[in-house]
């Protein structure tokens, strides 16, 4: 039997951002047990390595006894399956992402009819960040870059991220 007070949030993390931090500060006050799994895909050339985005992301949420960091490869819902957990934790930001997430939980829920997709909201500030505007910043914002990006990721990741495009 699947774990209730277990959830897992999955995701690429590359790089984390305020708002997955957010996701999962607030999953961690929801849930007993909440497990972070970075999502490896070998078609994809990520910045961050998986052992980069595992350090990062486990300096960041250091302070959570009840959060636990984790790489995997394959479906999400075998990698929720195998650490026993009933449900997937999942952020939404934009109309745009509801439409995605309805797909991807229909699927997941046909793959897996015991876990079940439970959503929080981003937070309001939050709600316009992505990697992608993430990584412009850090590669355009030259010499100022490290003080833009404080307004949109961890100070764990602000160092590594402006490194990666110097």
């Amino acid at each position: 039997m699947l774990d209730t007070g277990h959830a897992v949030y999955v995701g690429s993390f590359d790089p984390l951002t305020l708002g997955h931090e957010d996701v999962i500060r607030r999953g961690a006050h929801i849930f007993r047990q909440l497990t972070v799994g970075i999502g490896i895909n070998p078609d994809k050339k990520p910045l961050f390595s998986p052992e980069e985005r595992l350090q990062l992301i486990r300096d960041v949420v250091a302070d959570l006894d009840n959060v636990q960091v984790d790489t995997f490869t394959g479906l999400a819902v075998d990698f929720v399956k195998q650490h026993q957990a009933a449900v997937m934790l999942r952020g939404v930001r934009t109309l745009s992402d509801i439409e995605a997430e309805f797909t991807m939980t229909l699927a997941n829920h046909t793959l897996e009819p015991e876990i079940e997709s439970v959503f929080l909201m981003a937070s309001e500030q939050y709600t316009h960040i992505s990697s992608s505007l993430i990584k412009q910043i850090a590669q355009m914002g030259r010499d100022s870059a490290a003080d833009k990006l404080a307004q949109f990721v961890p100070p764990q990741i602000i160092k590594p991220l402006v490194a990666k495009y110097s």
